[in-house]
């Protein structure tokens, strides 16, 4: 069994900044964290990652979709690739993630559960592509939000099924589209509820009593409460919005912070492409940003979802720029980096395994040069990417 250890200049644990530190790896899991900045002296093989580096967990990604070509037109893109092609395609995406320095993702939306098949994959060669938390099929109307994945389904009784169907297939998440969305012509807009409170509780009671958690897509300000109110574990996108803008309701914000769900910001654009916005955004860009804040100073519990896939300022190896989205609203660039590692292992309940740098923790690991807890870019600087204790990058 491969057995080394990685000296940095810094260390960020997914929790903490400190200085210079050694970590110690045996096979796929780290054994020991040295904080004294000691170089081993019983004769253990070293990857001296240098003084400016800084070494931090493996990145999370808490909503992407690898069947998303990162394309102008990504929908129409999937309806004409056949499933041997996006298989393919999905291998790419995954692996440009692995790049990046993202070392897990919660797929929120697939094709025929192809993502299963990828998740079978990689489980014999992690080091080719991130770990994978895979929703199938987005739970969706009939014509709604994403309803070419194939997830339509309506009525109380049919949820349930659908949600013990993700189950017995393998999916460690169930996604729901509360609202409307951009990305489907014919279907409602992203303010206007899909599903019922009632709907929507079904779903989240039958997940739960299988150990599953539910992420509830929600633009819409009649969706967020409903997916609160019937207890999902994740709000995705929190956009806010109404038929008239944005409707940043106090009272709600306060019952978002006392729920325990977690908050995912759907972060990150690559600027080096044109950023083209939804129009259902940009128009109301500015007080969604506004809410994101209230909402950390509240103390939600946020993560970044990056949304990969979906445009071409959202290629797979986005994440990292959400960081620096995050801290440029405000936040500390360590909450932001705690929202992508730490916090975001809670959510996906890899606590203790992913996103932190710890003893029994996977040595999926990160070294860039620079000091990501006062400057996010120093995550575009990559130096290293390490998957289950094997060098990737």
């Amino acid at each position: 069994m491969n057995s080394f250890a990685l000296h940095a200049g810094s260390l960020f644990d997914g929790f903490t900044a400190s200085g210079p530190a050694t970590v110690y790896i045996t096979g796929d899991r780290i054994v020991r964290v040295d904080r004294t900045g000691a170089l081993p002296s019983d004769g253990s093989s070293v990857i001296d990652l240098g003084s400016r580096s800084c070494l931090l967990p493996g990145l999370i990604d808490s909503h992407t979709h690898l069947a998303f070509d990162a394309g102008p037109d990504p929908v129409t893109s999937l309806a004409a690739t056949d499933d041997t092609d996006l298989l393919t395609h999905m291998r790419a995406a995954a692996r440009s993630a692995l790049h990046a320095g993202i070392t897990t993702i919660r797929d929120l939306g697939d094709r025929d559960y192809l993502s299963l098949a990828l998740v079978e994959e990689l489980a014999q060669h992690p080091e080719q592509g991130p770990e994978i938390l895979t929703s199938g099929p987005p739970l969706t109307t009939r014509g709604g939000h994403g309803h070419f994945f194939g997830g339509e389904v309506e009525g109380p009784e049919a949820l349930r099924a659908a949600v013990r169907e993700r189950h017995r297939r393998g999916c460690a998440v169930v996604k729901i589209m509360a609202s409307g969305g951009n990305l489907t012509p014919g279907s409602v807009p992203p303010h206007a509820s899909q599903y019922s409170f009632e709907d929507l509780r079904a779903v989240v009671d039958e997940a739960h009593r299988l150990g599953l958690p539910v992420a509830a897509h929600a633009h819409g300000l009649q969706a967020i409460n409903d997916a609160l109110r019937a207890g999902v574990d994740s709000l995705e996108h929190v956009s806010f919005l109404t038929p008239d803008g944005v409707g940043s309701d106090p009272a709600l914000l306060d019952a978002i912070v006392e729920s325990g769900s977690f908050v995912s910001l759907t972060l990150g654009w690559d600027r080096r492409v044109a950023v083209e916005l939804p129009k259902a955004i940009a128009a109301h860009l500015e007080e969604i940003l506004t809410v994101f804040r209230d909402l950390h100073k509240l103390g939600a519990k946020i993560v970044i979802g990056s949304d990969a896939g979906i445009a071409p300022d959202k290629p797979h190896n986005v994440l990292p720029h959400g960081v620096g989205d995050l801290a440029r609203l405000g936040v500390p660039p360590l909450d932001a980096l705690i929202s992508v590692t730490g916090m975001a292992a809670r959510l996906c309940r890899m606590e203790g395994r992913k996103g932190q740098i710890t003893a029994g923790a996977d040595a999926d690991l990160l070294a860039v040069n620079g000091n990501p807890s006062q400057d996010p870019a120093a995550l575009l600087d990559v130096r290293a990417v390490f998957r289950a204790g094997v060098r990737v990058r």
